[in-house]
């Protein structure tokens, strides 16, 4: 699989079944014992880094951009709390269409741009750069690619969190491909802590704080560095 053959099949799954299945997960409607278990730990990643981003107490100060905002799960809560700038984008037009309809849900919310695009064209300055659960869509051959762009974009931080490589991962990966069908997903890349932090080094950054969120049916490790350079 190329890079450009990974990103259509997530474009084109995220326009169709998996925008069905994934905006359920993302909303608070009835869903099923594996959805709500990933919606929770999904829900938790983006806890955290709201947490984390509230504590510097500076929000009002600072620009954000969200690279793979889904439907708004994460963008939407941080400009509700009052950042200066939101700036979200997703590949998939429908995730896009529903987020800006959340959007529209939330009374003088005037500090988010949504916007649809695939990471490698974004472009711009901003204070923190967000990339949650994206590179599990994207082979780790071209995770330091995407990376460095990110990185570039980022004036102070870049939040990243990814599926780490591990052997209960590997299982699970293994289980799945034994039901191929229509309910199978995009294709699911683990990715090294070393590698991540050592691609983020390359680019200036330094890690600083890790948050390692394990559930059942979702694994997910976030990783916040810094600008040293």
């Amino acid at each position: 699989m190329t890079a450009l053959d990974d990103k259509t099949i997530v474009r084109d799954y995220f326009n169709a079944t998996g925008f069905d299945r994934w905006s359920r997960i993302y909303g608070d409607g009835e869903v099923n014992f594996v959805q709500k278990n990933i919606r929770i730990g999904h829900q938790r990643t983006v806890d955290t880094v709201l947490s984390w981003l509230e504590a510097d107490g500076n929000l009002s100060d600072r620009s954000f951009c969200d690279a793979g905002c889904g439907v708004g799960s994460l963008s939407l809560p941080l400009a509700q709390r009052g950042a200066q700038a939101v700036y979200a984008s997703d590949i998939s037009a429908k995730m896009v269409e529903e987020a800006r309809e959340r959007a529209s849900q939330i009374p003088n919310l005037n500090n988010i741009q949504l916007e649809v695009s695939d990471l490698a064209s974004l472009s711009g300055r901003y204070d923190t750069v967000i990339c949650l659960d994206v590179l599990i869509h994207y082979p780790e051959s071209d995770a330091a690619a995407m990376l460095s762009h990110l990185c570039s974009l980022a004036e102070q931080r870049v939040l990243v969190s990814f599926a780490p490589k591990s052997p209960v991962l590997n299982v699970l990966k293994r289980i799945g491909q034994f039901f191929p069908g229509a309910s199978k997903t995009t294709r699911a890349y683990q990715h090294s802590e070393t590698a991540i932090a050592a691609a983020l080094a390359a680019n200036g950054f330094q890690v600083q704080r890790r948050a390692f969120n394990k559930a059942p049916f979702y694994f997910s490790l976030l990783l916040e560095a810094v600008r040293t350079a």
